[in-house]
């Protein structure tokens, strides 16, 4: 991999869904597995960025309505009731990234589970000449797996960090694994970080 044109890209790695006073957390939801990606990950970013790499935030954003309640789907809302006016909203302590990765060189808001649906991602990498993408994050099986596909249909490369993405259950977290072996290279994040100058 070419330090200058790679990017680590992390997924919904944000307080409303990891720090105990987010969303996710006042409702009692979350994983282990989860807990421990930003330690992991932040590795990978040092020796990444000191190589002359770039690191990308995409963020889960629930753009408020007009009366402060977010816009948010159906399917959403009925699977997260808990969600509410102020989650997830921009510029909010819910929406930023959390501190151990902090800050992204670029930040990408995102509606949906692809970091590349009706986002700026693209001419980002465009104009950065990136043609590949390190992917890490939450969920394995939704955002994760959706932004890996995105890519693989946009011919750029992919690597995908085994211990540096996880869903609220191993099983799924697995088999999305097995699954997207065919589209991407699946590697840890220290053998990533091994790529870029850091041999731990």
């Amino acid at each position: 991999m070419n330090a200058t044109s790679t990017a680590l890209l992390t997924i919904d790695l944000q307080n409303d869904f990891l720090h105990p006073e987010g969303a996710y957390g006042r409702a009692g939801q979350g994983a282990d597995s989860i807990l421990a990606l930003p330690d992991r990950i932040a590795p990978l970013k040092q020796a990444l960025s000191k190589a002359g790499g770039t690191y990308i935030s995409a963020q889960f954003t629930l753009v408020p309505g007009r009366d402060g309640n977010p816009l948010i789907a159906a399917h959403l809302k009925k699977l997260r009731p808990f969600l509410t006016k102020g989650d997830f909203a921009p510029n909010s302590f819910g929406h930023s990234l959390v501190d151990q990765l902090a800050p992204a060189d670029f930040t990408v808001e995102k509606v949906a589970y692809s970091a590349f649906y009706q986002t700026r991602m693209e001419y980002i990498l465009r104009a950065m000449k990136i043609d590949t993408l390190i992917i890490g994050g939450i969920v394995t099986n939704g955002g994760v797996a959706s932004t890996v596909r995105d890519a693989h249909l946009r011919d750029i490369h992919t690597a995908l960090l085994s211990d540096g993405c996880a869903a609220f259950n191993d099983d799924v977290h697995n088999a999305t694994l097995k699954s997207l072996g065919s589209v991407t290279e699946i590697m840890t994040c220290a053998e990533a970080a091994t790529k870029f100058g850091d041999s731990r």
